[in-house]
């Protein structure tokens, strides 16, 4: 028995070794000004394979049930986030990968898909079933397909090809993000959570944290720098932000993290590193740093210190001499928020602040996906910079239909230096069927964030990779002409117009008292006999003996 088992597992890592393509791990580590620390994993795994040809039916390191689906709906990018909490980029600048708050999914089929909305249907049941989360309530009632906000971020043959009716964008900002949905997203990394940066993944401390995000993102990439062929790459993310309050001091550590250290490394993966961002920190660490790297990109400097993890326990201890030194929050070129405005339950508005910093003039593409029961009126639409009122560069909108679609509207603008530019559009209050309410009906409906997307000139507070990166050492000293930015703003609560469900309740307990009250004295009546009992009379006698016997005791 034990010869075979060893037989087996020298079968499994001939194949392993035999894998065409590389495993990597990354952490990074930022403290953020605002007395939080921002923590950014990313399991990278990229496969030389033809994403057309291959079958997926044997994949040594990459998840055959993300293979699977690949195959089964033709797809050709993948982006799933699961988030609870809300990134607040005034104070923390720009995440490595932002995402909306609960569950958020975007996929591009491939052009060979001949019914995109029953691939798209029956792919988020299979992902809800995977990560063990409420994805089958995404269908045509809550979906829309961009034009211009999400754009292919993988290799595309032919520009002819990006057509957004093979797009398709859903959101739950209901969602709730718990273990249950981390277990089967470890269960996709090639050594699951024993080894490497996976064992830090720990239920217990990484939902204790003000920010945390599950992230799943596929696409085909150049496999050389000729893209003479095609790679398929997917990235698994968590994205961490712990409150100092809540860890009691600003001094650091993995084990104060996430509960331990790191015993090993993982055999699997070829480059398994953590960086941390000591940029204008006072700061000392232990052990020492294998390497101190000096990032330049886009006119904002970062020093990094770089730990390579090896077979060797390692804990890193970051110490704060000086706890009293208040760093200066610079906030980022480009933010928003999002509220209601208006009165009562007859109508009201939607408003979207953006927010502009920079020096010169911004493009952005404003993207809302308002839910069927939230009638809006485009005529309504007014973008205000400043006190004056400008025009769209471009508008796209898409009316709600009752029960199957939602209401889809894109903006382009060109926001103004150094202003602040409302967009707001009015709605009404509509009635529902008392059976469309949910449970708790008097907490209110959810409408999804909105998705503002824009080419900042300057890297300022910027943290993401690029584009025809993988890694997140590609984002060192890689300055571009433009860097992408995605900022979502808040989930919006709206009370409609709401029944008194505890009606029906009062009543059955109005019913049921009257019938009991009635239904008793009837049963006594028809029930039991009346019989006339004779009333004895005691004489004087009985009644002394009886006292007498009560005064002897």
């Amino acid at each position: 028995m034990n010869l075979f088992i060893k037989i087996i597992f020298i079968f499994n890592f001939n194949l392993v070794l035999s894998y065409d393509g590389t495993v990597t791990e990354e952490l990074l580590i930022k403290p953020l000004p605002s007395q939080q620390i921002y923590n950014y994993f990313q399991f990278s795994t990229k496969w030389d394979i033809d994403p057309d040809t291959e079958t997926f039916r044997h994949s040594p390191l990459f998840p055959r049930p993300i293979g699977e689906l690949i195959q089964r709906f033709e797809i050709q990018e993948l982006h799933i986030s699961l988030t609870s909490g809300l990134w607040r980029y005034e104070n923390w600048g720009y995440p490595v990968e932002d995402a909306a708050t609960g569950a958020e999914v975007w996929v591009w089929f491939k052009p060979s898909v001949i019914d995109v909305d029953k691939n798209w249907k029956l792919l988020a049941n299979s992902l809800s079933g995977l990560l063990c989360a409420s994805l089958n309530f995404i269908d045509s009632s809550n979906t829309v397909s961009p034009q211009f906000s999400f754009r292919p971020k993988g290799i595309v043959e032919s520009t002819n090809q990006i057509n957004n009716s093979f797009i398709r964008y859903a959101s739950l900002p209901q969602e709730i993000v718990c273990t249950e949905n981390l277990t089967p997203w470890k269960k996709l990394l090639p050594c699951d959570s024993k080894t490497g940066l996976a064992s830090l993944l720990t239920s217990g401390y990484i939902h204790n944290t003000r920010y945390h995000s599950l992230g799943l993102h596929l696409r085909p990439i150049c496999r050389n720098k000729n893209c003479e062929s095609l790679s398929l790459e997917l990235k698994q993310t968590v994205s961490l932000v712990y409150d100092y309050l809540i860890l009691g001091t600003k001094n650091w550590s993995l084990r104060k993290l996430f509960g331990q250290g790191i015993n090993k490394k993982c055999i699997l993966v070829s480059k398994s590193e953590i960086y941390v961002d000591t940029t204008n920190q006072n700061v000392e660490l232990e052990p020492n740093p294998d390497e101190i790297i000096t990032s330049i990109r886009g006119g904002q400097t970062s020093v990094l210190q770089k730990y390579q993890i090896s077979d060797k326990f390692l804990n890193i201890y970051a110490k704060y001499p000086n706890d009293d030194i208040v760093s200066v929050n610079i906030p980022p070129p480009l933010y928003a928020h999002r509220y209601l405005s208006g009165f009562g339950q007859e109508r009201g508005g939607i408003v979207t602040k953006i927010v502009n910093n920079h020096w010169g003039e911004l493009d952005v593409v404003l993207m809302q996906n308002i839910p069927w029961f939230i009638p809006i009126y485009l005529h309504t639409l007014k973008v205000v910079a400043n006190g004056n009122e400008i025009k769209p560069l471009e508008l796209t909108y898409v009316p709600a239909r009752q029960r199957q679609r939602p209401n889809y509207l894109e903006v382009l603008l060109r926001l103004p230096p150094r202003s602040s530019t409302t967009v707001v559009v009015d709605f009404d209050y509509v009635f529902l069927k008392w059976q469309e309410y949910p449970p708790d009906a008097n907490l209110g409906f959810y409408i999804g964030s909105a998705v503002i997307s824009c080419y900042l000139p300057v890297a300022r507070n910027y943290t993401g990779v690029p584009q025809d990166g993988t890694l997140i050492s590609d984002s060192f000293n890689a300055s571009r002409s433009g860097y992408l930015v995605q900022v979502r703003t808040e989930n919006i609560v709206i009370t409609l117009p709401t029944p008194d469900f505890s009606m029906p309740y009062n009543v059955i307990c109005l019913a049921c008292t009257v019938v009991a009250l009635a239904f008793g004295p009837m049963h006594n009546i028809t029930t039991k006999k009346l019989v006339l009992k004779s009333k004895k009379t005691e004489s004087l006698v009985e009644k002394a003996k009886k006292l007498l016997a009560k005064i002897k005791k």
